[in-house]
């Protein structure tokens, strides 16, 4: 009797894994569907706003968001401000990262810039093994110097196009990489959401603090300029869209392994490129495709290398900047 018992408990147990890595996989393309609409809005809101205006407002709106999120679970007690020098260096890194990204996006197209920034991984995986002291293979070091070399193949023509601009993106890569590791430690001991809020909270100061000192230097690149209507859509936009696909990410993360969500991040290239099209018109040339290719490639493999060797995964966040 007791067998039939032991194998229908196993048989709930790998149907409710089953279930929760289906609805992690959803949760994820959900995410990764949404998420290269932050760049949209944010393209769109350059054409009239500086790009620390858009920063500010990206993160107040999505604090704001955010803050019912926390009086519905019932965790907004437990914004204690500890660890505040951990979330006042991941603010400042988020800040740095989103603020090279808009003014990327000002000069250069959505899919071009997403497609420069996913080395993101390729950085986590080398400072991982610098701080973290995560074992890396030659192989994967390989894998990474590959992945960099596709990601010159897309700045190359694109610094032809903008000049300097073009290597925005990979400060953005680098910045989200750090923000990353500094995330894996956080999420040890505080709430994931009270973590975003109060991340969120520091960026917005940063990005305030770069409006002031940057209109005391510069009062015309820095001034605040009151958005009309469709400027506040497009600012709204990218906040909602930024707190609606980094909660879908969390708790994709919840659902399923890391190291099998992994891969999906990649189709955000492929919905940028989408978007970036039906939007803007615009769509890469043959060798920046060849680039893109080679990033997903090296990406992958990266990816598959962890899996193998049962490490946890370097490569988990999704996409451009999410607090």
């Amino acid at each position: 009797m007791s067998t039939p018992s032991r194998n229908s408990l196993e048989l709930s147990n790998q149907t409710a894994r089953f279930s929760g890595v289906t609805l992690g996989l959803g949760l994820m393309v959900l995410s990764v569907l949404i998420t290269p609409l932050v760049d949209v809005f944010s393209k769109l809101a350059t054409q009239t706003m500086p790009s620390s205006e858009i920063s500010f407002a990206r993160f107040v709106f999505q604090v704001l968001f955010m803050l019912p999120v926390l009086i519905m679970r019932q965790t907004w007690p437990r914004l204690t401000w500890h660890n505040t020098r951990m979330h006042m260096l991941r603010g400042g890194v988020l800040c740095l990262s989103m603020l090279s990204f808009v003014t990327t996006l000002r000069y250069m197209e959505v899919a071009d810039a997403v497609a420069i920034f996913f080395v993101e991984p390729i950085m986590l995986t080398i400072l991982s093994s610098i701080f973290l002291k995560e074992t890396i293979g030659w192989r994967r070091y390989t894998a990474c110097a590959v992945g960099f070399l596709g990601a010159m193949l897309v700045v190359q023509p694109s610094f032809q196009e903008v000049g300097g601009v073009a290597f925005l993106p990979l400060i953005t890569a680098l910045c989200v990489a750090i923000f990353a590791i500094l995330t894996r430690v956080l999420t040890r001991h505080q709430d994931p959401f009270v973590i975003q809020v109060e991340t969120g909270c520091w960026a917005a100061l940063y990005s305030a603090l770069i409006i002031a000192i940057g209109y005391g230097i510069d009062p015309e690149r820095f001034a605040v300029v009151w958005p009309d209507s469709e400027g506040f859509v497009w600012l709204l936009g990218t906040g909602f869209t930024a707190a609606i696909g980094g909660l879908l990410g969390v708790f994709a993360y919840r659902a399923a392994p890391a190291s099998t969500l992994a891969p999906l991040q990649y189709l955000e290239i492929v919905t940028a490129t989408l978007f970036g099209w039906l939007v803007f018109g615009a769509l890469p040339n043959a060798l920046k495709w060849l680039g893109i290719a080679i990033i997903i490639g090296s990406g992958l493999y990266i990816i598959w290398r962890e899996r193998r060797h049962a490490n946890k995964p370097v490569s988990n966040t999704s996409g451009p900047p999410q607090p």
